[in-house]
This record gives C-alpha cells, structure tokens and sequence, in this order.
C-alpha cells in the first residue's frame, strides 16, 4: 500500500527526474552537434551519473511519512543520501576506468545537472 503522505513528495520528484531526464538529452545533442559524436557521448554520460543515484534517492526518500514512521522516514533518506553518494562514486570510477570520454564534456555536464535541482523548483510549480 502506497503512503498518502508521500504522493506529493513522489511526483515532485518524479518531475524532477523526467525533466532533468531531458535537460540532459537536450544538452547532449546540442553538445554532439556542435562538437562531435565524442563529446556528445560524453556529456550524455556525465549527465546520467547525476540522474541515476537521483533516482535511487528518490525511490528509498519518499517510502515512508508520517508521525508514526518518523524514524523510518529518517532513516529511509539517510539510507538514501548514503546510497547517492555510493552509487555517484561507483559510476564516477566506472567511467573514468572502462569508458573513454571527453573530461570537458563530461564534467561540464555534470555540474549543470548536479546543480539543476536547485533551479526546477522554480519551473515545477502548482498552477
């Protein structure tokens, strides 16, 4: 059974992701584009490091609400924010040893997807 309480916390983030979802396929293409299939790649792949520990956030974050979970919910996003920074290390160093990449590329992307969630919130709003 799906928490209540959790809905709207889901599909803001939900929205979060399938926007920064774009935003990374968009830069992706015009970086390909403009510079080359390589660098194209490559920011395609910086953007999905930051994508896909986001979603693992999100999924153990908005498991649990309420007084009566409060401690589940605190550990849930603990536990969250603990997966996030793993799986951002994990796929970092999976890049850099088995993928060839255009650090620029890369890293540019990376940064403009790591500090997106910062600027949605002004873009994702109740109308």
């Amino acid at each position: 059974m799906k928490n209540k309480l959790t809905k709207a916390g889901r599909e803001f983030a939900q929205k979060q992701i399938v926007l920064m979802i774009f935003i990374v396929l968009f830069i992706a293409l015009v970086v390909g584009f403009i510079w080359g299939y390589e660098y194209g790649k490559s920011a395609f792949i910086g953007g999905f490091v930051v994508v896909i520990p986001n979603m693992i956030f999100a999924y153990k974050a908005f498991r649990f609400a309420g007084a009566q979970s409060s401690r589940k919910v605190m550990e849930s996003f603990y536990s969250g924010a603990k997966l996030k920074m793993l799986y951002t290390a994990l796929l970092f160093a999976l890049v850099f040893k088995f993928l060839v990449i255009v650090p620029v590329a890369f890293l540019s992307t990376y940064c403009v997807v790591v500090f997106l969630p910062l600027l949605l919130p002004v873009f994702i709003t109740k109308r």
